[in-house]
């Protein structure tokens, strides 16, 4: 069955980005033994993403050749114009995500759909009881102040379904979002 999961990095106070919106604290952990198969195992089972505006900028000015998702259909929720990526499956929407969401599990096609960030987007999908599950890598570093990790109320208490620990005290939480009454 498909579900709608956000895989997400934070820091240990609850941030996927510092203050500048940058990552380079989450990127020294790039290279963390296990992480990278780890990451492509996940990959494996998703079928469709979902990101910001934000997001799809940040992933654009990394410089990739290719688009990292490639043969997955992503839906980039944004209220402006911005630039497509040759040969991928790119849908830019201003659509209600509610309206939008069963197309994406629809072409997820039996896998599931990944919200890849950021956090709004996230909560967009919390207050329509579309996320069914977190699987949240925290990061051992305290940055203060960034983007919040999710910025909306979820209904609780949540399901831990699985915990994997890495090197250097990286842990992944895995989290079943109760439906949402």
């Amino acid at each position: 069955m498909t579900r709608t999961q956000y895989y997400v990095a934070a820091s240990l106070d609850g941030f996927i980005a510092d203050a500048d919106g940058r990552l380079q604290w989450l990127f020294q952990f790039n290279d963390v033994e296990g992480l990278d198969a780890h990451y492509k195992a996940f990959l494996a089972g998703v079928g469709a993403l979902a990101m910001g505006a934000a997001t799809y900028e940040f992933i654009l000015a990394e410089g990739f050749e290719v688009w990292p998702y490639a043969g997955m259909p992503t839906w980039v929720f944004t209220h402006r114009a911005l630039p497509t990526v040759p040969g991928a499956d790119i849908r830019f929407t201003a659509d209600d995500l509610a309206a939008v969401h069963p197309n994406m599990v629809r072409a997820a096609a039996g896998k599931h759909v990944w919200l890849v960030g950021g956090g709004h987007l996230a909560a967009q999908f919390a207050r329509h009881g579309l996320i069914d599950e977190i699987v949240l890598s925290v990061i051992p570093v305290v940055l203060g102040a960034g983007a919040p990790l999710l910025p909306a109320a979820l209904p609780g208490p949540l399901e831990l379904t699985a915990v994997t620990r890495f090197p250097r005290g990286l842990i992944e939480l895995r989290y079943t979002v109760p439906p949402k009454s």
